[in-house]
């Protein structure tokens, strides 16, 4: 029971990702509005601006992370059983 629980908290597939990527985006810029009005000028538009490169920068590892869990899964399905070191 508890694996299936586990499977929810797991990104499987890319379109999983960008509703992830998404919801993420959508707070953060919230709060980089948040930011333009309790610091009015530059520095609110600054941390605004940081607000949606970090979630740029999480979403291209989150992706990446998928590309490579999908190859190494596919690479250890082509090699198969691996034989004992003798």
């Amino acid at each position: 029971m508890w694996t299936k629980v586990k499977r929810l908290f797991v990104i499987k597939t890319r379109w999983e990702a960008y509703l992830i990527i998404y919801a993420l985006a959508l707070g953060a810029m919230t709060r980089g509005v948040d930011y333009t009005l309790q610091y009015p000028g530059w520095p609110g538009y600054l941390l605004m601006a940081a607000t949606g490169g970090a979630v740029m920068l999480g979403g291209a590892k989150i992706l990446d992370a998928i590309r490579y869990e999908r190859e190494a899964k596919a690479a250890a399905e082509s090699d198969g059983p691996s034989a004992p070191d003798t």
